[in-house]
């Protein structure tokens, strides 16, 4: 099973959010249930360069990118800067030791998957993880540059995704890899499909019950939890004036209410410093019942984004200091 919102379609922040924890309960699943079974899953080095095309792009990148980031570099057989740069990014591949997978796609042909990530020239490399899909450099680049882009997305790809990459073995056969075990559906899956079906569907009131169900079994239930944080949120901000409530909020910073709604407004835009910032400053300003409803927005928009998000660390540490 993929997680349940993988796509092309690039790094929205919540979308964004919900993958990280859904690959890295996947990722977590594969490694115990290779451990049960005393196989490690190892790879040889040759495995770490792979040809892709069309018809394996859903299995060898989108899946694949929710055990291991996947570094894609579009190439074709008259491009003479790709001939110098797929070699250094082949070389890197077998260097970092399985910390990401290299797929190689010829563009002359797999048109579509050119046209799919809106590729002007080439050579261009672009990095899946978790499904999502980001730029890394286009046309010929210098390997210290490669070097610095490849350690933020690994890098990114640990801390957030959960994602440390694939067990490389030199004297493994080439292709005889173990695969990676699928995750074993938990007795809330078909809900928890449910949910994400309605939120994709735009019924925000339909995922909220589906997620309070769950967690009326399941108080502690990561996914749910999270969900229902996301759908909460879609709801306050869905009939907002966006142009009316930062106005409201830029005339008014004592008004508790508009810094909330401008934050949930934050939020859902992506500006998630922005949003943890304007309601650290309320929380300052303010004191009683005011201060009290900031804090817990600024809770609940932590478990939007999620407890391992370095800027949710940094925001708690803000905010204890700003309470304390």
């Amino acid at each position: 099973m993929q997680p349940r919102n993988m796509s092309m379609s690039g790094v929205v922040d919540l979308a964004a959010v919900k993958a990280a924890q859904e690959a890295k309960a996947k990722a977590e699943q594969a490694r115990a249930e290779a451990a049960r079974q005393g196989g490690t899953g190892a790879v040889s080095p040759a495995d770490l360069v792979i040809d892709v095309d069309e018809a394996g792009f859903e299995q060898d990148v989108l899946q694949r990118s929710a055990e291991v980031p996947v570094v894609i570099d579009f190439w074709a057989e008259w491009c003479q800067p790709c001939k110098q740069l797929s070699p250094v990014l082949e070389r890197l591949a077998v260097e970092y030791n399985g910390r990401f997978l290299l797929a190689k796609i010829d563009v002359d042909a797999n048109q579509m998957l050119m046209q799919q990530f809106g590729i002007q020239g080439i050579p261009a490399v672009f990095a899946v993880v978790a499904g999502q899909a980001l730029p890394l450099f286009q046309g010929a680049a210098g390997e210290e540059q490669i070097r610095q882009t490849l350690d933020q997305l690994v890098t990114v790809a640990e801390q957030r995704f959960g994602l440390t990459g694939l067990t490389v073995d030199p004297d493994a056969e080439p292709g005889g890899a173990v695969p990676s075990a699928a995750p074993v559906e938990g007795p809330y899956e078909a809900a928890l499909n449910a949910a994400a079906q309605a939120m994709d569907a735009g019924d925000l009131a339909g995922a909220v019950r589906a997620y309070r169900n769950v967690l009326a079994d399941d108080p502690a239930h990561p996914e749910a939890k999270l969900g229902l944080a996301q759908a909460e949120l879609l709801q306050r901000v869905q009939d907002m004036d966006p142009q009316r409530v930062r106005k409201e909020a830029a005339e008014r910073p004592a008004d508790t209410d508009a810094q909330i709604a401008a934050a949930d407004l934050d939020l859902v835009g992506g500006h998630v410093e922005d949003a943890f910032g304007r309601l650290i400053e309320s929380v300052q300003r303010t004191a009683g019942d005011d201060r009290d409803a900031v804090r817990r927005r600024l809770l609940e928009l932590f478990e939007v984004v999620g407890p391992d998000d370095p800027r949710v660390v940094g925001a708690r540490r803000a905010l204890a200091r700003a309470l304390f």
